[in-house]
């Protein structure tokens, strides 16, 4: 399954088409999660008899698909992170919504504080202890037969269940997730959220770098060959 889910690699790095339901790094559950997959099906292709080092750059939520990028040594881990937190790190991301935005394209900007207990962020209007600001730029690129309306996702800031809970915040719930207000469930136990594109200057050859991941269900459901 893994070799199927490689996006891209080189010594370097590694980019994984994350499934609905996968997840990237262990948690409580004990599910197996991405990185012991990649480190499995690497050590068996490879033939390697030690351990095989591969780190998590960044995350996507368990019922989300898309782009995850691994590091294959810990200098391209450290200087990925790095990247990431600098905002040296583009993300795009589609997103299935059932109501239409206010507006066709805009940006985002709320306070969110995120409830342990409940595993679910909250959006405020101002800051407040705990809150940690989120900021997204949108703008509505499809609409399909049935009503649906395709988002592309610019993330400037990646808090909890960022992307979740702003776009319910402005009344448009993603397909599927019941968590932010969706009326009812996709089949597979997915929402309709998609890791589509990362774009960055290469850690070791400082080339751009751009990689992304098709989503098939939704390409048909917007006609997008």
């Amino acid at each position: 399954m893994i070799k199927d889910q490689i996006l891209y690699e080189d010594n370097h790095l590694l980019a994984i088409n994350k499934l609905p339901g996968q997840i990237t790094q262990g948690d409580k559950t004990g599910d197996p999660c991405l990185a012991d997959l990649v480190k499995e099906f690497i050590k068996e292709r490879d033939h390697k008899p030690g351990q095989v080092y591969c780190g998590v750059i960044h995350r996507l939520d368990r019922p989300v698909s898309g782009v995850v990028l691994l590091a294959k040594t810990s200098k391209a881990l450290s200087r990925m992170v790095e990247k990431v937190r600098t905002r040296e790190f583009e993300k795009h991301y589609w997103a299935v919504v059932k109501n239409a935005p206010p507006q066709s394209a805009g940006i985002l900007e709320n306070w969110l504080v995120k409830n342990e207990e409940r595993n679910k962020s909250y959006v405020f209007a101002s800051a407040r202890p705990n809150a940690k600001l989120a900021r997204l730029e949108y703008h509505e690129i499809a609409v399909s037969d049935g009503g649906y309306h395709l988002l592309d996702i610019n993330l400037h800031t990646g808090r909890h269940h960022q992307i979740r809970c702003q776009l319910a915040n402005i009344g448009c719930p993603i397909k599927g997730d019941l968590k932010y207000g969706a009326p009812r469930s996709n089949d597979d136990g997915s929402i309709s959220l998609h890791a589509h594109i990362v774009s960055f200057e290469h850690p070791v050859t400082h080339l751009p770098v751009t990689i992304t991941a098709p989503c098939p269900s939704i390409e048909k459901m917007f006609h997008i060959d």
